[in-house]
């Protein structure tokens, strides 16, 4: 395993917060590029989520127009085998605080694709540990 500033990690982190610009989650084709086709997710809510239902709801969903901005940070990486990373963060969305899980793996031509999210809420900062 390789932690760090990898360069996959870099490419993961990069490509993790280009689906939470408004410019891609409202342009099929741009998500279409970052999605793995075997995509699946766990969201905050614990709705699951596959490829197709994510692509189609990704607009309407926060960090879309109309919706809430996602604020993320606190990234960290590990390359878990060869094309393969695992990215955690955290995010604010409408003061809605989450830890997220990321799994990002290289397809055939060689492009980081998201394969698996998992989003988990913060209780509220008087109820954290």
């Amino acid at each position: 395993m390789t932690h760090g500033r990898h360069p996959d990690v870099a490419e993961a982190i990069a490509r993790e917060r280009l689906l939470h610009d408004p410019v891609v989650r409202l342009s099929r084709p741009r998500a279409e590029a970052l999605f793995d086709p075997e995509f699946t997710e766990v969201g905050a809510s614990g709705r699951r989520w596959t490829y197709a239902e994510m692509l189609a709801a990704l607009p309407e969903l926060h960090g879309g127009e109309d919706g809430p901005p996602i604020e993320a940070g606190s990234f960290a990486g590990t390359v878990l085998a060869p094309g393969v990373v695992h990215l955690t963060y955290e995010t604010v969305i409408d003061g809605r605080h989450a830890r997220r899980s990321s799994v990002w793996r290289r397809d055939a031509e060689g492009a980081l694709r998201l394969y698996h999210h998992q989003g988990t809420p913060v209780p509220d900062p008087e109820d954290r540990p």
